[in-house]
């Protein structure tokens, strides 16, 4: 068994027992039960792993928990104060930006990271933000109406053509089309 390691998760100094190279995310879920960050890929690609470290938003499933003792981390469950919801929280219940809600950890806490930095930032700021944070049920329009609302930037700026994560189609396709040449 491993020698104790100290963390400062969600404002209170804990004790757990890890190999310094335990990644975050499993002394989270496993030791300390805080669910909100997911395990989505092990590799710090899919963003559902999403914490604060120090107020940044970093992926803890990449991150050895040993180099975290002096650091200050952020969960899902910690965003809030008491019984109220941190901004960014009410802002997607009010555009309902989730549809499973497996990324949803990851597009909240992707977004408190941008407004910790950046309280006024552009909605190009937010895209870019949210741009290596997955939804895999396409709920992508939503998530960055949510974001925006978040960010305090007016309805207006939301409307339009929306911009989807690179990879993903920015509207619905439709029918594929017959090749040329051939009749319909």
């Amino acid at each position: 068994m491993s020698d104790a390691l100290h963390l400062t998760v969600n404002g209170e100094r804990l004790a757990v027992s890890a190999a310094p190279s335990t990644p975050l995310l499993y002394v989270l879920r496993n030791d300390l039960c805080l669910n909100g960050p997911k395990f989505g890929c092990g590799l710090g690609e899919c963003g559902a792993c999403m914490v604060l470290v120090d107020g940044r938003a970093a992926r803890s499933c990449v991150l050895p928990v040993g180099t975290l003792t002096e650091h200050e981390i952020t969960t899902l469950e910690g965003l809030g104060d008491g019984d109220r919801l941190d901004p960014v929280q009410d802002a997607f219940i009010e555009e309902q930006g989730a549809q499973c809600g497996y990324c949803l950890n990851g597009m909240i806490m992707t977004v408190r990271g941008l407004l910790n930095a950046d309280p006024a930032p552009t909605r190009e700021a937010v895209i870019a933000a949210l741009d290596h944070t997955l939804c895999r049920c396409g709920t992508h329009q939503e998530i960055l109406a949510a974001a925006c609302r978040a960010a305090g930037l007016a309805p207006s700026a939301t409307q339009g053509e929306p911009s989807a994560p690179k990879g993903e189609p920015s509207a619905p396709q439709g029918e594929p089309s017959a090749p040329k040449g051939e009749k319909e």
